[in-house]
């Protein structure tokens, strides 16, 4: 999709420096990209303690237990 956007020059090259991009559109790619991971890694932390998970990991992992 093409979008026509104003952006400050001085961040958009900043951020092509800093993510070692070869491109402006693959730097905007890259951060858009890490925005939308990082908020869904926070929604998710809105869950710790909230759930109550009883799982065996020995099990779940195919491993015997020394039990």
């Amino acid at each position: 999709m093409k979008t026509t956007i104003d952006l400050p020059e001085a961040l958009i090259d900043e951020a092509v420096r800093v993510s070692g991009s070869k491109s402006k559109i693959e730097a905007i790619k890259q951060a858009l990209q890490e925005m939308i991971e990082r908020n869904k890694r926070l929604k998710l932390l809105n869950f710790r303690g909230k759930i109550d998970l009883d799982i065996d990991l020995d099990i779940t992992r195919n491993r015997v237990s020394n039990i």
